[in-house]
């Protein structure tokens, strides 16, 4: 007679929980956004208890802006690694189209981050998380400004950037057949790459 195979349970360590966490609030954030999202709702999503979320990270407000920072420094960190990647040419809208590529590719494989970004954005009248909007928009145009390019010529890729960041989280390249004008915005926005982002 064979005895039953018994899995090994792994304890996570404390980092590791507080990965977990940090992953879940995301995600919750993403979708309900800072006032919208409890830190039980958090809790839940990660499947901990309330009270050790809090013991963890504080207040709620303290969890956002973690969860914020953490996302915005992805977006400059995708932009940094595509500049490095190879030489940059400012003045080539090849190399431009290559580092917006890699945010919309960003935007569609952790949407959540697009969307802790806009709730963060949105949330701004709250003075701390204004403070860590601003400032976190000052990082991505300073890794923007790193090519070599213009402050003219950065603030047009960041407006863009905002342009897709909006319509993404409206979902719109999957409704653009709602009307003409959203779906001749949806393909100046993506272009190639609508089909693909209406799945």
């Amino acid at each position: 007679m064979t005895s039953p195979t018994t899995v090994p349970v792994t304890r996570m360590n404390a980092d590791e929980r507080r990965e977990l966490v940090l992953e879940a609030a995301v995600r919750a954030f993403g979708r309900g956004g800072y006032a919208g999202t409890s830190t039980d709702a958090i809790a839940r999503e990660a499947g901990v208890s309330q009270p050790y979320v809090v013991r963890i990270f504080g207040t709620k407000l303290e969890l956002f802006l973690e969860v914020f920072d953490r996302s915005t420094s992805r977006i400059a960190e995708t932009f940094a690694q595509t500049l490095a990647e190879r030489p940059f040419d400012p003045t080539n809208d090849d190399d431009w189209e290559r580092l917006g590529l890699t945010y919309t590719e960003l935007m569609v494989s952790e949407p959540s981050v697009l969307r802790v970004m806009m709730h963060g954005f949105a949330g701004s009248n709250d003075a701390e998380i204004g403070a860590h909007a601003r400032r976190s928009m000052g990082e991505i145009f300073e890794v923007i400004r790193s090519s070599g390019c213009t402050a003219e010529r950065a603030r047009d890729f960041v407006a863009q950037g905002m342009l897709l960041s909006v319509m993404m989280a409206m979902d719109a390249p999957a409704h653009a057949g709602e009307s003409d004008a959203l779906a001749e915005l949806s393909v100046c926005a993506f272009g190639d790459m609508l089909p693909s982002l209406r799945q």
